[in-house]
């Protein structure tokens, strides 16, 4: 017996031809740089470095987060919550009541988790939680907290060095956007976090490498991580996986790299082992 097969439809062969792909990539190239759209992202290109990535903008588009609009989005997410935010919730609070006291909130702009998720959860009182971000978030970020955070919880750095010997290192939607790993960072620490908690990770099932996001403000390199890889390297940092989720709200549509697109995100909570 033997099984169908699917066979590429004119068009699809048509558009693979190098001539027709070279002027489709062109118009899509001048799509992507004119991209202004607040309510979803792009994607552009696969390099193997950040450095490569973050060339191929140079000149075209505003780079990176520390500028005024990029600064200036996510304030409704204050305020509420999404169905991906529910595994971290939950694990928060479960390392809240058993006495973590510190959060390094790795790229966690104003501090939005920390606004939202204080609507459902009880925060101690003594609750440190730290953001590090870029100087034009943390300038935001303080200002809003002026105004916002009466109980002075929250704090604003721009050195990773700032996550030696806290309870959390708490990472949702930011571990893409940085030009090192997260293995990098946690390796480069004195006294390592106690427990992960990371969101949206855009994870392959077999390769890494970068891609350009382009989120309405500015453009940005974009890491993507083979799933082995990813979880090889914390493991021989003595991080041992707690829970692992899947949110298929979240994808990554590169055109023209059909084998690099992501069709969902993970996340993940790390216990560090003794």
């Amino acid at each position: 017996m033997t099984m169908a097969t699917s066979h590429p439809t004119v068009r699809e062969r048509t558009r693979a031809l190098p001539p027709i792909r070279r002027l489709l990539e062109a118009r899509y190239d001048r799509e992507f740089f004119a991209h202004t759209s607040l309510t979803h992202n792009l994607y552009r290109g696969v390099f193997n470095t950040f450095a490569e990535a973050q060339a191929s903008i140079a000149g075209r588009q505003t780079v990176g987060y520390d500028n005024t609009p990029s600064a200036s989005l996510y304030r409704e997410r204050t305020h509420r919550v999404y169905i991906n935010d529910y595994p971290m919730m939950l694990w928060l609070s479960k390392l809240l009541d058993s006495g973590a006291m510190s959060v390094f909130d790795l790229g966690g702009h104003i501090g939005v988790a920390y606004y939202a998720y204080q609507r459902y959860l009880r925060y101690p009182e003594r609750l440190r939680w730290t953001v590090m971000d870029v100087p034009a978030v943390n300038a935001a970020g303080t200002e809003w907290a002026e105004l916002h955070d009466p109980e002075r919880r929250l704090h604003f750095t721009s050195s990773a060095q700032d996550a030696d010997n806290v309870d959390i290192l708490f990472a949702a939607g930011s571990l893409q956007y940085l030009d090192y790993t997260l293995g990098d960072l946690l390796a480069s620490l004195r006294h390592r976090p106690r427990h992960l908690l990371l969101n949206s990770v855009p994870l392959h099932p077999s390769a890494s490498y970068f891609t350009v996001q382009n989120m309405g403000t500015a453009c940005c390199p974009y890491r993507v991580t083979a799933d082995r890889e990813f979880l090889h390297g914390l493991r021989e940092l003595g991080y041992a996986p707690q829970d692992r989720w899947e949110n298929p709200h979240r994808s990554c549509q590169i055109p023209f790299h059909e084998d690099r697109s992501l069709d969902r995100y993970f996340g993940f909570c790390f216990e560090r082992l003794p």
